[in-house]
């Protein structure tokens, strides 16, 4: 089973809150073709935990895509971490990719997609800006909900709009939820107290090449002490 695959149950209210260390999400939106954006994300998943990386097509055409897939895809699932395609439906199988993620907020597509795919595989979704459509989504029992763009960040923070929805979400439903990071690693102790289950870096990992690992193990290093600082909270409570 895939590190990022949850047992599928109907979202609901959670009983009581709980002291959540989130695990590190990946997207490849800035990695270059060929052996250099393959050696980008070695380096990154060499750096420590690692669940899952969202490969994005980020423009590329149909061969490209598919070109950079097949590196990516059992380079990830080497390093214990789930390959998820974006929105790329036949890429995802010919590669044997983890999963599928479904961007754009297309409650339609995101239904075919699941009747397609799961329960074989992780199949996720983005693209809902509100509470309502968040739901809505959640209805549909996609595997995560990830709140912000991929591969987008518009600041060194954490839209947020984006850090909102994904506090609500996670102190209300069961179903796992994804935060978008910011572009700096300096911010990430505020999306890493969200409550959000992972957090989805691009630019704070792969922005200066050649310190990818370092930044995968400074942001695993935050979320570990969001767990103990929390920990320590309640036991002072």
């Amino acid at each position: 089973m895939a590190p990022f695959l949850f047992s599928r149950s109907v979202p609901v209210t959670k009983p009581t809150v709980e002291i959540v260390r989130p695990r590190l999400v990946l997207a490849t939106t800035l990695l270059p073709d060929g052996d250099a954006g393959e050696r980008a994300l070695a380096r990154a998943l060499s750096g420590g935990d690692v669940a899952s990386v969202l490969i994005d097509p980020a423009g590329r055409g149909d061969a490209a895509f598919q070109d950079l897939a097949e590196r990516l895809v059992p380079l990830a699932q080497d390093a214990g971490a789930a390959a998820i395609i974006v929105d790329d439906t036949r890429c995802a199988g010919r590669v044997k990719a983890d999963g599928l993620h479904v961007r754009g907020g297309d409650l339609e597509a995101l239904g075919e997609a699941i009747a397609r795919f799961a329960p074989r595989q992780i199949v996720g979704a983005s693209g809902f800006a509100t509470r309502h459509e968040a739901l809505e989504a959640g209805e549909r029992m996609p595997d995560y909900i990830l709140f912000g763009e991929i591969g987008a960040e518009a600041g060194d923070a954490a839209d947020a709009a984006d850090l909102a929805l994904a506090s609500w979400w996670a102190d209300i439903v069961e179903l796992p939820v994804i935060l978008a990071g910011g572009a700096s690693l300096d911010t990430l102790e505020d999306a890493a107290n969200s409550g959000a289950e992972f957090i989805l870096l691009s630019r704070a990992v792969f922005g200066v090449q050649g310190q990818e690992a370092a930044a995968v193990a400074a942001a695993n290093a935050v979320f570990d002490a969001v767990l103990r600082n929390g920990a320590e909270g309640s036991a002072v409570a």
